[in-house]
């Protein structure tokens, strides 16, 4: 049987060539089950371990099945933390990009000012937090008429984190005549009852994993007293040089002192957790997927959803309290089909969460001696040349599909009557461009932003500068990047 490709289904050009842009070669297996069944509008209930893939199996039929031309939202994600939110809206709006789909974040501790004023405008996919979509709804801010689809995305996280009833509050505000697609690891009873009580007829896909965990990881634990942690993890990091590692602590507390100590001693480190600013977490996690520094120093705020390539190790340096925890944090590595080690710090007084999460994964993490002095001294030279080494930034995703797209600045919006019409109607007339060429397209009040592709923007610049949009010369220039 020859290998399935994205082309394979009934996907407009515009999706296919973003995901071939976007380094998307043939669908991964929760991809294969769900792609074709959303695309039939049918309601799903997909259970499927983190790193399978699932945010591109529901935003490709999503960005398909989105109408451009209306300007309130169709779809609504849900997500459990605001990291998620954040890359789930980068995600759909790099597959919907030759599509011109604007997709807009909502998550807390974000100015809702900035928001509202965001929804306002056309946003085709709202991606957001359930207590920040909730607000939008009560305060009338987020048109809900035109919805067609609801996602829910890591519903067992929404369960743990408080958020199940708020996930209701939003869904009973939703138009009855919806898609609606739930996705999680584990599907509770309270999971269970919701999909029961507010989807129509869903299918039920599961995607069969060979236990909890996926092959590509070998895990291993390591038998230490609470004082010799660090002690530890020096030698660790020396004997497995890791190319790219998270180190998972139980507290915010427990995080601040591991990265300041690994600081002191040069790690390239940085650190996230749930104390810090929104805007810092982000960027730091942008820094860490970049490959600007090795070592993320994290709380669980970073073990659900977040997608980076290539982190070789996950170092549990305190047991999680959830067994469930156990999956998330140690699914960062071991994805896309890369190896990965996860290592596991545990203490003489922890055998009850060891047994909980051991009988939760259906196998005994192997045991493993603490690195001799002879191995960590073999190995010190390496690790220094490495530790000395400037970063190989690694390349975005999104790297080779940006570089065709030249994003322009005009110097009026909506307040001069000006729609995003006029700019494709002004813009698909210039000699070798054509409608296809203009991407996203946002109009403010004052000012407009103009998405060039297909390395058109350099054309379309030189020409506006001297052409009329609906009978007003604007200012032209490039955008600065975000």
């Amino acid at each position: 049987m020859n290998e399935l490709s994205f082309s394979d289904y009934t996907l407009s050009d515009e999706i296919v060539r973003a995901l071939e842009s976007l380094g998307y070669q043939s669908p991964t297996e929760v991809q294969r089950e769900v792609i074709p069944v959303a695309l039939k509008g049918q309601d799903l209930v997909v259970k499927s371990q983190t790193g399978s893939g699932k945010t591109a199996s529901f935003g490709i039929p999503i960005c398909e099945m989105v109408d451009w031309g209306e300007n309130k939202p169709q779809a609504l994600i849900l997500t459990p933390t605001r990291e998620l939110a954040v890359q789930v809206k980068e995600d759909i709006t790099n597959i919907g990009r030759f599509k011109r789909i604007k997709a807009t974040a909502v998550y807390g501790k974000h100015p809702f000012a900035m928001q509202k004023a965001e929804l306002k405008q056309k946003s085709h996919v709202v991606v957001g937090t359930p207590g920040r979509v909730l607000d939008h709804i009560e305060k009338g801010t987020f048109a809900l008429e035109r919805l067609t689809h609801l996602v829910i995305d890591e519903a067992d996280e929404m369960l743990n984190m408080g958020f199940i009833e708020q996930v209701e509050a939003i869904i009973k505000e939703l138009p009855k005549e919806r898609v609606t697609m739930l996705f999680s690891a584990t599907l509770p009873e309270s999971i269970k009852k919701l999909c029961k009580q507010y989807m129509k007829d869903p299918l039920d896909i599961e995607i069969k994993a060979k236990g909890l965990t996926t092959d590509k990881i070998e895990h291993a634990l390591i038998e230490v007293k609470e004082d010799d942690k660090f002690s530890l993890l020096k030698d660790i990091t020396i004997t497995e040089n890791p190319d790219s590692c998270i180190i998972f602590c139980r507290t915010k507390d427990r995080v601040d002192q591991v990265c300041e100590q690994l600081v002191e001693l040069d790690y390239p480190c940085d650190m996230i957790h749930g104390g810090m600013l929104q805007e810092d977490r982000l960027a730091v996690m942008n820094e860490f997927r970049r490959g600007e520094f090795r070592y993320l120093v994290a709380t669980d705020v970073a073990a659900r959803g977040i997608d980076i390539d290539n982190i070789t190790h996950v170092i549990n340096y305190d047991l999680p309290m959830e067994k469930e925890s156990y999956v998330h944090r140690t699914g960062r590595t071991g994805r896309a089909g890369q190896k990965g080690k996860a290592i596991t710090f545990v203490t003489p007084y922890e055998d009850k969460f060891l047994t909980e999460i051991q009988e939760y994964i259906g196998f005994e993490i192997e045991k493993r001696a603490v690195p001799s002095k002879e191995e960590v001294s073999a190995n010190r030279t390496d690790f220094e040349a490495k530790l000395e080494a400037r970063p190989k930034i690694k390349k975005d995703k999104s790297e080779k599909m940006n570089k065709q797209i030249m994003k322009l600045y005009f110097n009026g919006g909506k307040k001069k009557k000006i729609r995003a019409v006029d700019f494709v109607g002004t813009i698909a007339k210039i000699d070798g461009v054509n409608a296809e060429d203009i991407g996203i397209i946002t109009i403010q009040d004052n000012v407009s932003y103009v998405e060039i592709l297909n390395e058109k923007g350099p054309l379309v610049l030189k020409v506006m500068k001297n052409t009329k949009v609906k009978g007003k010369l604007l200012k032209v220039s490039e955008a600065f990047k975000n």
